[in-house]
């Protein structure tokens, strides 16, 4: 598949890592990406659900173009907000949604992970965009 520019640089980044707990090193560090949800600004509504972390995910959509905001109690789940922080902020509508999760599978991130952080990072994609879809 063809891949944002954005999104191959992830994949390309992770590819190069053999090393799993390198590969786990390199994720915290896309902690780095998110742009911060304020705790005054964490609820029900914004909770990622079924994320063995707690993690929040806000998506603003202003004139096609999308914007996120996130925040968790985990440095690792931090990491994946960035990656998805990187693939979306900036996009427009319909590179959100022609986006998959399957990016994350072709640079070995979720084989990294423990199943139930997989799971939160595809719950985390599909909240994103769900997200975006209301917003047209």
């Amino acid at each position: 598949m063809s891949w944002p520019k954005a999104v191959q640089d992830i994949i390309d980044e992770f590819q190069d890592i053999e090393d799993q707990f390198e590969r786990l090193e390199v994720l915290m560090d896309f902690s780095e990406e998110v742009d911060e949800l304020p705790v005054s600004e964490w609820n029900e509504n914004n909770l990622v659900k079924g994320c063995q972390s707690i993690a929040h995910v806000v998506v603003v959509v202003n004139d096609g173009i999308v914007h996120m905001k996130s925040a968790a109690d985990a440095k690792m789940v931090q990491g994946l907000q960035g990656i998805l922080s990187i693939a979306v902020n900036g996009s427009t509508i319909q590179q959100v949604l022609d986006l998959t999760p399957d990016f994350a599978e072709e640079a070995g991130i979720l084989n990294s992970l423990t199943p139930s952080r997989s799971n939160g990072f595809r719950t985390m994609f599909d909240m994103i965009q769900r997200e975006v879809r209301e917003a047209i």
